[in-house]
């Protein structure tokens, strides 16, 4: 089954592709609640490149590694990549006249209900939106 969640980023297309690209905006947005955060990132942004971002909980009592390999860059268009579990992902970003939508559509886990997939994924992409507008 795939999800498909979007948000719409008030920012120019180059300011959303570089916040979404570079290790040092990911760690300040990619992670779902403000109990948890993403201490480092890791990204080789080619097609055939990896990328590695540790999600932790700030108290420490739970953490993971979030990785996977590029397989389509579209610089400020798309990025496609596959899950080290084989899951696969499509990120999009269409110019809007006032802004970016970034649309994202992954496939499903098994391990957590689709409405708690659907709603962790959105949380990242608010926290995505809300470091962008605030940033630039």
């Amino acid at each position: 089954m795939k999800i498909t969640i979007e948000s719409h980023v008030k920012a120019c297309l180059s300011s959303v592709w570089e916040s979404w690209t570079t290790p040092c905006n990911i760690a300040h947005w990619n992670f779902a609640s403000d109990d948890w955060h993403c201490p480092t990132a890791e990204i080789d942004l080619r097609e055939g490149g990896v990328f590695k971002y540790r999600m932790e909980a700030k108290d420490k009592s739970a953490a993971f590694d979030f990785t996977g390999t590029f397989t389509k860059v579209i610089p400020q268009s798309t990025l496609c990549f596959e899950l080290e579990d084989n899951r696969t992902v499509e990120v999009t970003f269409d110019q809007l006249d006032d802004g970016v939508r970034v649309t994202e559509t992954f496939e499903t886990e098994d391990i957590h209900s689709v409405e708690q997939q659907k709603s962790g994924w959105q949380s990242i992409l608010n926290n995505f939106k809300k470091h962008v507008e605030e940033k630039y």
